[in-house]
Formats: C-alpha cells, structure tokens, sequence
C-alpha cells in the first residue's frame, strides 16, 4: 500500500481544511477511505440504536496537485484508514501558510499519515513542520461496513431555510428541550417544534421549495401523497445542534430528506464536495 499526495494552491488548502474542521466537529475518529478519484471520511453510526452516520465524499483532483495511489490489490485499489480528524485538523492549522502540504502514508512504530508543511522562510533555507498522525488500516473484511448509505425511502424532501436562522432556532430550542420535531411538506413548508410540560414553541417557514429527485422533476417517493400532509421526526436536539455548529463547507444546496418518524437525512452540497448526515428519531 502506498499513498502520497500534494497541495500547492493556498485556496485548496484552506477549503481542504474546512472539510477537515467540519468532520472534527462531528465525530472523534472516523475513516478515511482513499481512492483514486475521491476521498471520503465515513462514520459508519448504527441508525437503528441511535447512532448517527456521515458521509463525506471530495473528489480528489479539485484539491490535490499531486496524488498517487497504490492500494491493498489490484482489484481493490483503495486504502481504509481509521483516523482522528481533530489530529488531522490540528496539523492542518499549523500550514495555513505554507507553501505546500504533502501528505503521505508512512510507517513509524505504527502505520502514520505523515503531514509535511513547507512554510515561507526570509532565508533560502526553507522550513518544514511535520506531523506524525496515528491511523489504523482496516482490513479488507470489515470493507463493507464503509460505504456508500443508501439514500432512504423518504417521505419528503426539501430545501434548508438559511443556515444562519436555522441554527439560530434551534440554539435557543435547545435550552428549553431535549428533542425537537422536525416536519414538512411536499408544499415548501417546514416547522420546528418543541412541546415540553412548560411551553410550547414552533418555528414555521414557508416556500423553501422541494428538491426534484425522479427523472420527471417530481420527488419520487411519493408520488400521489397530499402535498400539504406533513411528514416528521422527532430527533435529539443536541444531535442537529452540533452538525449545524460543525459545518465550514458553506453549501451551495442545503437540504433534508425525512423518512416519517424514522430518519432526518441531511444533506450539505458544495461544488466538489458532498455532506451527508444521517440521525435516527428518538424512540
């Protein structure tokens, strides 16, 4: 297995460390699935018991300058690396300036993500902080529990108010309850609501619009419901808290697939980036 990769451009390094910043806000460790086209940072959280999932998945060739490849088989060309993403994040803030970032597979006493920062330097001899990241390689049998999510069977889809206002209700939810109901329509309409033994409280915003999913431009999973029948779950409110907090990507498209009083399946795009987060509703 060998891997090695290269940034030079300034701007894809800082967009590179958003991303990074992103996913330490979400979890402790994930993995890092590598591949020659893209790269991915999976949290593989068993939604049926209450964890959450992640996807994260950036196409390689929008931020690396240089990037090679050699995976555990010819016929499995990819490496699994299990990874804390605050060490990764942590390294990353110490190159914002540089002048290039090399990233590069190593073996220490451990396997490693070596991180290489060539800073400016007054004096013709340059500078180079390196970071020694500990990973885990994941072994081929355990692949499978690290890809792709289906997207579910949802009930309803439609687009994220902004994510300003949004985080901005639910932060003052949060003080009054422990969960929230999210709900929506096939109407661009969606509501916040918190009910607890001491105050009732909803949110309402209307014309957000619906993402158009089937190949005819409708949203394919129901396509005879009642658009002003409204679909909902009931989530952990400190779960929805913390992806809204954690996001740097700044979407372009923002939006949420809720499966009835299952899932609420949130998607961030951006460009050359996609964030998928996954949260089960409370029992």
């Amino acid at each position: 297995m060998k891997f090695r990769a290269k940034i030079i451009d300034v701007g894809c390094l800082n967009h590179f460390t958003r991303v990074v910043n992103t996913v330490s806000r979400l979890t402790k460790a994930c993995v890092l699935r590598l591949t020659c086209d893209h790269l991915y940072f999976v949290l593989s959280g068993r939604v049926a018991s209450g964890g959450v999932s992640m996807w994260c998945e950036l196409s390689q060739g929008n931020f690396f300058d240089e990037f090679q490849l050699e995976g555990v088989s010819a016929d499995a060309n990819e490496i699994l690396l299990e990874v804390a993403p605050e060490n990764l994040s942590r390294a990353l803030k110490t190159a914002q300036n540089a002048k290039s970032v090399k990233i590069k597979l190593t073996k220490k006493s451990s396997a490693c993500l070596t991180l290489a920062a060539e800073l400016p330097s007054l004096s013709s001899v340059s500078r180079v902080v390196t970071h020694d990241i500990p990973v885990d390689v994941i072994p081929r049998r355990l692949w499978h529990d690290f890809r792709e999510p289906q997207m579910p069977d949802f009930d309803v889809s439609i687009y994220l108010p902004p994510l300003k206002t949004l985080k901005s209700v639910v932060d003052r939810m949060k003080n009054l309850s422990n969960s929230l109901v999210l709900e929506a329509n096939l109407n661009g309409e969606m509501n916040l609501k918190i009910d607890t033994d001491l105050v009732s409280v909803t949110t309402h915003f209307k014309d957000l619009g619906n993402p158009p999913w089937g190949d005819d431009g409708s949203q394919s999973s129901s396509p005879h419901r009642d658009p002003e029948l409204m679909t909902e779950v009931c989530v952990d409110i400190r779960k929805l808290q913390q992806f809204l907090t954690g996001q740097q990507v700044h979407p372009s498209r923002a939006m949420c697939n809720i499966v009835d009083r299952r899932i609420l399946h949130l998607i961030f795009l951006h460009e050359d980036v996609s964030l998928q987060y996954f949260i089960p509703a409370l029992a």
